[in-house]
């Protein structure tokens, strides 16, 4: 079993900084990847409502015998959902779709900040905290100035900021920004849905170490600290997208990731979409 390091987050909880994404991965499918991932050695599993598939996750959990306290379960709120009753509402029936008492993480899916309600559903996601449902509560897709609204409210501030990043989308004021303020960067499509992994950058490095295009990006991700999430129903890509801990890149070989910045966005900008 590969050991997988953890993150500590803003409030003590510790959090593998590798995970296993479910987006778009159908759920009468998703029992059978989140099960392939936790025997090759997953413990944490990213899913969201609007996934479809937190019952197809909750049933490769039940299934797996893997003691709860050892797994690291995130799920988030969509759009619909958002505003401090309704949110209470959808975290309940996320957790009993999941078949679990408590989430380790809830994160607000996206800001929508047409609608004007993620701060409310901020404060729902705190009463969740304090009454024990969640062990850590965060965001998702939130830009600097949607996090610094969360912050002003004097209360909790966010544990995770779960981004679209990789080499060609950085998002360094977002990451500058998260830091400063103890928030983990969390990536998701960390590869960029295979766009990034053809670069002759990419490729070269692999050659050098005896890896795949993958891995090197993923190790990239690791070594800036990031936790990462990357998301395959292959078994053998899943067991490959683990096995990224055997090797170091060289600061030249980070440089070369780091200049492939070029705004390369795969998902919506979270300014304007609103679900």
């Amino acid at each position: 079993m590969i050991p997988i390091p953890t993150v500590t987050l803003n409030n003590g909880v510790e959090m593998p900084q590798l995970g296993f994404g479910v987006f778009q991965v159908p759920n009468d499918e998703t029992t059978a990847a989140v099960t392939a991932a936790l025997a090759a050695g997953y413990r944490s599993i990213d899913t969201a409502a609007i996934y479809g598939n937190e019952e197809g996750t909750g049933r490769a959990l039940a299934e797996s015998g893997i003691p709860r306290g050892e797994l690291f379960v995130t799920s988030k709120l969509w759009i619909d959902d958002l505003g401090y009753e309704s949110t209470l509402a959808a975290f309940e029936a996320s957790v009993a779709r999941l078949g679990l008492d408590y989430l380790d993480l809830y994160l607000i899916h996206w800001p929508a900040p047409e609608t004007d309600k993620y701060a409310d559903s901020w404060l729902a996601l705190e009463k969740l905290l304090a009454d024990g449902r969640v062990r850590a509560i965060g965001v998702s897709n939130f830009l600097p100035d949607h996090v610094q609204r969360l912050i002003d409210l004097g209360g909790t501030v966010p544990a995770v900021n779960q981004v679209e990043l990789h080499p060609a989308l950085q998002q360094r004021d977002a990451e500058a920004f998260n830091a400063a303020h103890g928030i983990i960067t969390e990536a998701w499509s960390p590869l960029a849905q295979g766009a990034v992994l053809g670069d002759p950058a990419v490729a070269a490095i692999a050659v050098r170490h005896g890896r795949t295009p993958a891995q090197v990006v993923l190790r990239w991700h690791l070594q800036q600290g990031r936790i990462v999430i990357p998301k395959s129903v292959t078994p053998a890509r899943i067991r490959e997208n683990l096995d990224v801990f055997g090797f170091t890149l060289l600061d030249e070989e980070l440089a070369a990731l780091d200049s492939l910045e070029r705004e390369g966005r795969t998902g919506p900008h979270p300014a304007s979409f609103h679900g």
